[in-house]
């Protein structure tokens, strides 16, 4: 239990990188930290990126109801997965949490191979691994459906995959080495799309539903299955990667705050750059999670850092992220309570059926609204009361 449910004080690192951290401290009132003893900024944007399917998406939906205009449509379709290749702002959702995973491994980690040892270090990273794996499961239906129904690829689980490997790597290779590696995972998961024939097919396919990475899943993942789970970890954990790039930079002393700032912005627009040219050749498609989504999803991952270290560590205007800040402090938790609890058919309740009629075009505004409000409520509650179950 030692690993699972922890008491700490507020001086016990800047992010934690642990996937499942139960914690509970004595003291009701609310935490005040200190700028020095945590990155706010990485549990504010952690927040940010879990608001959006926490009833943010429903909320930037309504609008269209409202006021139909191009700029509606525009702003409703960005709230949607692309169906095959291309990138909308929701498709960032998912990269984004996976690259913040990488941020919080460059301060954990470190501090728990000081204080237990690396056999230490490696035994939590395979617990905490495994644990946020099976809430995976348990959170697609568990074995409601039956075992053969059982979804063994979904977010929890990729999060909990890369996490694994990039948290080993991180313990047993350098910066440099690293570095080696993302670029190896990028480049080799592109050529085993690009030149391996799909059998069956004959010749290297992207098409959905003909390619390898989704052959390799039909013939060798049990359970319920979706496009490319197997073969796209590759990319995946080369995502976390670039989150350990970014954690590297931020505890970097020698780099001034502002410069880090430009190097998280600049890295970020590069990144968008090669992305987007080798998108020409390698479609960004997010069910395969090809090299190109993991380059724009990072690039775009990485501005909005440097945008949230510059606005809340440099400039410390705090007060605006304080609803992230209770969010991504206990992301796993309200993702989970989300998929029990389901707020927006708890907001029904308040203001559905013939209320929602009466409200008109407004009827979409206010149930997204009250499905917010209970999840700040809920977040603010365990907030205030220092109850965390966080990546």
């Amino acid at each position: 239990m030692r690993g699972l449910i922890e008491t700490r004080s507020d001086e016990d690192g800047i992010v934690n990188a642990s996937p499942v951290i139960v914690e509970k401290q004595s003291q009701p009132s609310v935490p005040t930290v200190e700028p020095s003893a945590r990155l706010i900024s990485v549990d504010a944007l952690r927040g940010f990126d879990m608001f959006w399917i926490m009833g943010g998406d429903l909320l930037i939906r309504s609008l269209q109801k409202i006021h139909d205009s191009t700029v509606t449509q525009e702003l409703a379709n960005q709230m949607e997965h692309c169906e095959w290749a291309g990138f909308h702002f929701y498709d960032l959702i998912f990269p984004l949490f996976v690259f913040l995973v990488g941020v919080s491994v460059t301060f954990s980690i470190p501090r728990l191979i000081e204080h237990s040892g690396k056999p230490e270090a490696f035994k939590r990273i395979v617990i905490r691994s495994v644990i946020l794996f099976l809430l995976g499961i348990f959170y697609m239906g568990g074995v409601a459906n039956g075992f053969k129904n059982v979804y063994m690829a979904g977010v929890l689980h990729r999060i909990a995959v890369a996490y694994f490997f990039a948290a080993l790597l991180f313990c047993f290779f350098r910066p440099k080495s690293l570095v080696a590696i993302c670029i190896f995972l990028l480049v080799g998961y592109w050529a085993l799309m690009t030149f391996v024939p799909v059998p069956g097919i004959g010749v290297p396919s992207y098409e959905q539903g003909k390619n390898l990475a989704y052959y390799l899943d039909q013939h060798y993942l049990p359970g319920r299955k979706f496009e490319g789970t197997l073969l796209s970890t590759m990319p995946a954990v080369a995502n976390c990667l670039f989150g350990v790039f970014a954690g590297l930079l931020l505890k970097n002393k020698t780099v001034p705050d502002q410069k880090k700032v430009y190097w998280l912005v600049g890295s970020g627009a590069l990144s968008l750059l090669l992305g987007f040219l080798w998108a020409q050749q390698f479609p960004i498609i997010k069910l395969l999670w090809t090299s190109t989504y993991v380059l724009v999803a990072c690039g775009y991952s990485a501005i909005l850092l440097g945008f949230f270290y510059q606005v809340i560590e440099i400039w410390k205007f705090q007060r605006w992220a304080q609803p992230f800040i209770w969010i991504g402090m206990n992301a796993i938790t309200i993702y989970i309570a989300a998929n029990v609890f389901r707020f927006s058919k708890l907001a029904e309740r308040f203001a559905g059926g013939n209320v929602q009629k009466f409200l008109d075009s407004y009827g979409d505004l206010v149930l997204a609204i009250i499905t917010l409000g209970m999840v700040f409520w809920l977040t603010h509650f365990l907030y205030r009361r220092k109850v965390f179950l966080r990546l």
